[in-house]
């Protein structure tokens, strides 16, 4: 496993818009645990792929009960709403307030191509729409309604 460089803002690695995985083996997963390895020691709660560089759905999160790998994911439902301050590993030393919904769920794939369904609410509902923002080029700094 390997520390990847993290891309910063200015990229434009940052806001293209990410292919599907299609082929789930040994490449895959050693992605995912570098990716891991990364978050934490950059000491973030969700990292995705085009942020080390790679254009793939691929995003990883641990907001403290665990990591969360999600290959492929998409937001099929969303519920409520939240304000809160967010920041980016790509985007060192700035925030903002974002509007984000309160509840989502989230179905994807995990690295062995296994489909399933995962809910989040408050923070881990904030970082799987960050992170599958970043899946499709868009920066928490495009939601920002006060920085």
């Amino acid at each position: 496993m390997a520390i990847r460089n993290i891309v910063k803002d200015g990229d434009p690695v940052l806001r293209k818009i990410c292919r599907s995985v299609i082929s789930f083996d040994e490449k895959l997963a050693t992605l995912i645990d570098d990716m891991l390895d990364t978050m934490y020691e950059a000491n973030g709660v969700g990292l995705a792929a085009p942020q080390v560089g790679i254009l793939r759905r691929i995003c990883v999160i641990d907001v403290g009960n665990g990591p969360i790998e999600l290959v492929n994911p998409a937001i099929i439902s969303e519920e409520g709403e939240q304000i809160g301050d967010e920041g980016c590993l790509s985007i060192p030393g700035q925030s903002g307030l974002v509007k984000r919904p309160l509840r989502v769920k989230v179905k994807a794939q995990d690295r062995n191509g296994k489909t399933f369904e995962v809910s989040g609410e408050g923070l881990l509902a904030r970082a799987f729409c960050h992170e599958i923002d970043h899946l499709n080029g868009i920066l928490y700094k495009d939601k920002v309604i006060r920085g």
